[in-house]
């Protein structure tokens, strides 16, 4: 991650609460994939909600970069 994306999501954690929500949904989804990766065996549902998860964690990831582009478009125009 180059410095300066990565100055503007430590600026985003620490200011913006949107982006500290979505930091937060990131890592709960996160926390519950790994706990599902260690089970010994994933029957349908469980296999269902690692899919669920896994979408849901990308639309978070997907969320989070969009708001450091637009930090980062707000920060060059001015």
């Amino acid at each position: 991650m180059p410095t300066l994306t990565r100055e503007i999501r430590e600026q985003l954690l620490t200011y913006d609460q949107e982006f500290q929500k979505l930091a937060q949904q990131h890592e709960e989804y996160e926390l519950q994939l790994t706990q599902l990766s260690q089970s010994s065996y994933l029957n349908l549902e469980d296999l269902q909600r690692e899919i669920t998860l896994k979408k849901l964690k990308l639309h978070v990831k997907d969320a989070m970069e969009r708001h450091i582009t637009q930090r980062l478009h707000h920060r060059f125009e001015h």
